[in-house]
């Protein structure tokens, strides 16, 4: 008989108590936090999705490696169980630990990129383009058509334009593209799988012009999955296979280790390049550290370690895409506007099309994360316009679930919250930047209801 009710595959061993609030003090908090939700005190969250990142629950097998850790400043034998579990994935010759990820693009973008450079990818997260950016390269973002319309169902909405790709490497000229980046899965565009065709033609492009392939590899074993589940001819592999096939047509990686590596804090970056690798561990050494802990304690390497082989075993990965899709498929039902399918990691509001009366420049995405903790209790984070600005192709509303941290009366009681906030969404009005920082501007932003004749 099968089985119809998603179980998570593991037992609870440790809880952490959370907190009700009232509505009232969930409207003086959300003004005391100027409609951020980066600024809300997290004891004061009920159900905290604003980010997967470095928030999940880490293993039994994961708490016994800390215990081995060896807190050598050099030649640690934690990172050598690093390196060795990550290579046996990944297969880069170089790995490079990092304190998380977005230290490792500010290293990679810092020895690759040049002033004038342009940086392709499928799309660019925050921290990435903002690293180009810093660099004084232009992130251009190449996702297919069907990726930018979030109610149409497609596989792969994830995928990069590949003739796009090689348009732009023809017209801008080879010497200005350092390399070639595709983020799997696409987080920006809802958590989206990237195929494998789509790799190994971004790859064959790449080869043709002599430019190396990277990957923001931060949720590589959802990506594998779904290539397991949807992509024809890999249904009998096995999520490990499938991603070591798919490192093999790269050349490099970033890694967010607080994502598919299980991990609350880490990262690192991988290469083929022995220069390369050479100029980004004196880079390492200067702001992160010395290149066998890189920002890193022992501890940290070990359950890393373990972290990044968890995330592939495949009843995990059962779990956690049906869970996720339960939530999108549940509240989709009801009619509220989602990008489909439902992605890897997260469910994505459709900001524009939840609340069509708010123009993109009363930031429409952090409304609607704003109702949705007034009436529940529940942090999510604008993707859209406050996030990207001019850049921003859509304006969602990720609410990312951590991994093995929620059951399913949590993702029930998320449903009831979003149905609510639905039923009263013409009642909901846009907000303005009172102040916002020169770069990621989303993170410290403060804003403020639109009121009267502004409205």
């Amino acid at each position: 008989m099968p089985v119809k009710t998603i179980i998570e595959p593991f037992r609870i061993k440790s809880v952490e108590p959370i907190r009700w609030t009232t509505r009232q003090e969930r409207q003086r908090l959300l003004e005391a936090a100027h409609y951020n939700m980066f600024l809300l005190p997290a004891a004061d969250v009920l159900i905290d999705l604003l980010t997967d990142s470095g928030t999940g629950a880490m293993s039994t097998r994961q708490w016994a490696a800390i215990m081995e850790g060896d807190e050598s400043y050099a030649g640690s034998r934690s990172f050598d169980h690093f390196r060795d579990s990550i290579q046996e994935i990944f297969g880069f010759r170089h790995v490079i630990p990092t304190h998380q990820g977005r230290a490792a693009e500010r290293i990679l973008f810092g020895v690759a990129c040049k002033h004038g450079g342009v940086v392709p990818n499928n799309t660019h997260f925050d921290t990435t383009r903002a690293n180009v950016e810093f660099a004084g390269a232009e992130a251009v973002d190449l996702l297919i058509p069907e990726g930018r319309q979030p109610a149409l169902p497609h596989p792969f909405k994830g995928n990069m334009d590949v003739e796009a790709l090689d348009s732009l490497i023809e017209r801008v000229g080879r010497e200005r593209v350092p390399l070639v980046m595709l983020t799997v899965t696409n987080n920006s565009g809802g958590g989206q799988p990237v195929s494998m065709e789509n790799v190994r033609q971004a790859s064959a492009v790449c080869k043709r012009h002599g430019i190396p392939l990277y990957f923001d590899a931060c949720r590589f074993a959802e990506n594998a999955w779904f290539i397991k589940t949807r992509e024809e001819g890999y249904a009998d592999k096995t999520p490990k296979e499938i991603a070591q096939e798919m490192f093999g047509y790269g050349d490099g990686c970033t890694m967010s280790a607080k994502k598919d590596g299980m991990a609350n804090i880490g990262g690192f970056l991988c290469t083929n390049d022995d220069r390369l690798a050479q100029q980004e561990k004196d880079l390492l050494i200067l702001t992160e550290g010395y290149p066998t802990y890189g920002g890193l304690a022992g501890r940290d390497l070990e359950a890393i370690a373990v972290g990044v082989q968890e995330a592939l075993e495949e009843d995990y990965l059962r779990y956690r895409i049906a869970s996720i899709a339960y939530l999108g498929n549940h509240i989709a039902a009801a009619g509220v506007p989602i990008v489909l399918p439902p992605g890897g990691h997260a469910i994505y509001l459709d900001a524009r099309a939840f609340l069509p009366h708010i123009p993109c420049h009363q930031f429409p995405g952090a409304a609607l994360a704003a109702e949705l903790y007034l009436e529940g209790g529940v942090r999510s984070v604008e993707i859209g316009t406050l996030m990207f600005a001019a850049a921003a192709q859509m304006d969602l509303v990720r609410l990312a679930i951590p991994r093995r941290v929620y059951t399913q009366s949590h993702i029930d009681y998320l449903v009831e919250v979003i149905l609510d906030v639905w039923e009263k969404r013409k009642q909901i009005g846009g907000m303005r930047l009172t102040y916002e920082a020169p770069f990621l501007r989303h993170f410290t932003a403060h804003l403020e209801p639109v009121k009267g004749a502004d409205a």
